[in-house]
């Protein structure tokens, strides 16, 4: 069924083309009944090519205006659904807790899973604001010498910690002859690293198997890297996966959870910090590399 979002796309692409088609025939038309006049003839042909040009810029802002709005609405839906969902989770364990005798041991479990679904409704309220902080221009960030490799660890430390995972599953090496100083905003550079390693578990297929490296490069740079067995990115998605509110395509994007803002996150914190953040994959279910590349500081 075509929804009325992509009706409006197919309408305004025909529209579009036929005007294209009645204004060629027009100008055709009179300069063929004109064409002794050719100074007439001239200034109808670039009226002509002002008429195509505005009509075809006309399209494809509408075009690109009504994408935008289907990612705004997939946006609010997954966010909604972030939202909703651990709040019913918490709500049902307390009714629950309140209203029956349970066991110290079936406590201690709700008490667990509700902490787990407190946690995920943060960090998406977290995801939300840090979005709209790192995309404005007039936020200064704080400037401080940092140890990017702690930082590293922290975050895989804390995935392994959230997503149960041993070192097998998530493992971190750091291949740099010195110790590794960016200068930059710690809670920045954090959420940049977390959302990496969060993105490539979750979209990990079967068996999680990522693989986290710090390495320094030439000209003083260091890149964290992030490597995944999951799902893949086709080549005309590898430069989409940075924008605000996409997500990979429908039939993968509502397996997983999220927002389709952590990689716009990574790719905002990497400017700001004069760095740059790209994606690499042989495609669709051969796994995916991020990388996180960012000017290094002397020790």
């Amino acid at each position: 069924m075509i929804s009325g979002r992509r009706r409006s796309v197919i309408f305004f692409s025909v529209l579009g083309a036929c005007l294209v088609a009645l204004a060629i025939t027009l100008n055709v038309s009179w300069i063929v009944l004109n064409w002794r006049e050719g100074i007439l003839a001239v200034l109808g042909f670039i009226f002509f090519l002002l008429i195509i040009a505005g009509l075809v810029l006309n399209t494809i802002f509408l075009v690109r205006e009504i994408r935008r709005n289907e990612q705004h609405d997939s946006f609010i839906n997954a966010v909604t659904h972030e939202l909703k969902t651990p709040v019913a989770s918490m709500r049902l364990y307390l009714q629950t807790l309140q209203t029956r005798d349970v066991d110290d041991a079936k406590r201690r479990e709700f008490y667990r899973i509700m902490l787990e679904d407190s946690d995920r409704l943060l960090h998406t309220i977290e995801q939300v604001l840090r979005a709209g902080a790192t995309a404005s221009r007039f936020r200064r960030t704080a400037k401080s010498k940092l140890d990017l490799g702690e930082i590293a660890r922290e975050c895989v430390e804390l995935a392994r910690t959230r997503f149960r995972l041993g070192p097998e599953s998530l493992d971190y090496v750091q291949r740099t002859g010195t110790r590794p100083y960016v200068v930059g905003d710690a809670d920045e550079l954090k959420a940049a690293v977390w959302n990496l390693i969060d993105n490539a578990v979750k979209y990990s297929q079967g068996d999680v198997k990522v693989h986290v490296e710090l390495e320094e490069l030439e000209g003083q740079r260091l890149a964290v890297r992030v490597r995944d067995e999951g799902v893949g990115i086709s080549p005309a998605e590898l430069k989409r996966v940075f924008k605000r509110f996409y997500r990979i395509p429908a039939a993968v994007a509502v397996r997983t959870k999220g927002s389709g803002l952590g990689l716009f996150i990574v790719r905002s914190v990497a400017r700001k910090h004069g760095g740059r953040a790209f994606a690499e994959s042989a495609g669709t279910g051969h796994g995916s590399t991020f990388t996180l590349m960012l000017p290094g500081a002397s020790g």
